[in-house]
């Protein structure tokens, strides 16, 4: 496989974890007021790479890429970090 291809794998790998990490840090920002608070930039790389991470682990725990559970991790773990970003466990 040339680099061209690795490229190409990795993104599509890690494509959805950027559109629901930026996807979530823009609605936040909309609908969420201590959304605003933090910088925009450092939301959705935390998103992304917690949504990486994810998908990383997933891939590690079934062996194979886009398994159902893999996404239900993926949407779990990045809305655990704008939580925590946006630190509403203050209430």
């Amino acid at each position: 496989m040339g680099p061209l291809a690795a490229a190409d794998h990795l993104l599509g790998f890690a494509a959805p974890a950027l559109f629901v990490g930026l996807l979530v840090a823009v609605l936040a920002r909309f609908f969420w007021r201590e959304a605003r608070a933090r910088g925009w930039w450092l939301t959705v790389g935390v998103n992304c790479l917690c949504g990486v991470l994810a998908l990383a682990g997933g891939l590690a725990l079934f062996g194979v890429d886009a398994k159902m559970a893999s996404y239900g991790a993926l949407v779990a773990a990045v809305a655990t970090s704008q939580w925590l970003l946006g630190r509403a466990w203050r209430g």
